[in-house]
């Protein structure tokens, strides 16, 4: 049988094992006051092909997608610099290179 929550108008809270059949309670226990059922979230976790384990968030991975940003921007901003680096030289070597194969040999 479920446990149903209520909250009169007076702020008591009570909770009542009764069936589904049963009829709701109207007054409190304690004061006698008009109550109300008090409803809460329910968590819900789709699981199986079609979801994904990264859909539901939590403080870890958030720790860790902050961090991995924070150190991949210096990361790529690095990576950037040394490519322009590389190609500079290959470049430079390139034409050095091109120049003596382009000559023809005199023998």
């Amino acid at each position: 049988m479920p446990i149903y929550e209520y909250r009169c108008e007076n702020g008591h809270l009570f909770e009542v094992m009764q069936k589904m059949s049963d009829p709701p309670v109207i007054e409190c226990e304690e004061c006698g006051a008009p109550v109300a059922r008090v409803f809460h979230p329910v968590a819900v976790h789709f699981k199986g092909s079609g979801f994904y384990n990264t859909d539901y968030g939590t403080a870890k991975r958030k720790r860790e997608n902050e961090k991995s940003a924070s150190e991949g921007a210096d990361k790529h901003d690095a990576k950037q610099a040394d490519k322009k680096k590389d190609t500079a030289k290959t470049s430079s070597s390139d034409s050095g290179s091109s120049s003596a194969s382009s000559s023809p040999k005199s023998d």
